[in-house]
C-alpha cells in the first residue's frame, strides 16, 4: 500500500540538517513552468542527478522543473489544492481532503521541496525536446484520471519505458520517488528516510529563500 505524506509515519521521522548549501548547476537545464520558481537544489542532490544525467542513453539529458519551494509558497499550493478538491467533492470530510490533497501536493509541514531535498523533473533531448512520459509534469490525479501515479496503468508502452529509463538512472544515483507522482524524486528528506529506513533526515526545511 502506498504511504502517502499525509501519514503520520512521515512526520514522526526526526528531522537533521547536514548543513549542505542550495546551489544551482549549469549542466542541469531548467524549464519552470510557472514564473518564480527555483532550480535550487542541495550539493548532494545536484551531484546525484548529474550521476543519473550521465547514465542516460547518448543524446538524453533530465529537465529540471522546479527544485526548492518556499514554506509560504507550498502552503499556497496545498491549500489551493484542498479548496478545488472540496469544490469538486463538497461531501468529502475535512480528513479525506487532507489525504486526497497529499497525493499531489506535499503538507507544507512535510513538504520534502521546502528542504532543498526534492526535485521535479522530466526527460528531454539535448536539444530540449520533452520525451513522453505518459502526463505533463504537475498533471493531478483528478485530470489524468491517475495517469500521474508512477506505476499507473493505461499509458503508452513508449511512456512506460521513458518513465523505466528517468526511474532507473534516478534509483542508481541515490534518489527516491513519490509514488503518486512520476516526475517527483528526493534525497535526504523525510520521505526518503521513510523509504530507505534511515533513522533522521539528512535535510529540514530551510526557512528563508536564498539568493539563486
Amino acid at each position: 500500500m502506498t504511504v502517502l505524506l499525509s501519514d503520520p509515519r512521515i512526520a514522526a521521522i526526526p528531522v537533521s540538517d547536514n548543513g549542505e548549501e542550495l546551489i544551482t548547476s549549469p549542466g542541469l537545464p531548467f524549464a519552470p513552468r510557472s514564473p518564480g520558481i527555483s532550480p535550487l537544489l542541495r550539493e548532494d542532490v545536484v551531484r546525484r542527478l548529474l550521476s543519473a544525467q550521465a547514465a542516460l542513453p547518448g543524446g538524453l539529458r533530465l529537465l529540471i522543473v522546479e527544485g526548492y519551494r518556499s514554506p509560504e509558497l507550498q502552503e499556497r499550493y496545498f491549500s489551493g489544492y484542498q479548496a478545488q478538491l472540496r469544490a469538486n467533492h463538497p461531501d468529502w470530510s475535512g480528513e479525506r481532503l487532507h489525504v486526497e490533497a497529499s497525493k499531489f501536493v506535499s503538507p507544507p509541514e512535510v513538504a520534502p521541496h521546502c528542504t532543498g531535498g526534492a526535485v521535479d523533473l522530466t526527460l528531454a533531448t539535448a536539444d530540449g525536446e520533452e520525451l513522453d512520459l505518459g502526463t505533463a509534469v504537475n498533471a493531478d490525479p483528478e485530470s489524468s484520471r491517475g495517469a500521474c501515479f508512477t506505476d499507473a496503468a493505461g499509458i503508452s508502452a513508449r511512456a512506460r519505458r521513458n518513465r523505466d529509463l528517468l526511474a532507473a538512472a534516478l534509483t542508481r544515483a541515490g534518489l527516491v520517488n513519490y509514488p503518486t507522482e512520476w516526475w517527483h524524486w528526493s534525497y535526504g528528506e523525510r520521505y526518503w528516510a521513510h523509504l530507505t529506513s534511515a533513522t533522521a533526515t539528512r535535510y529540514g526545511p530551510v526557512s528563508d529563500r536564498p539568493a539563486a
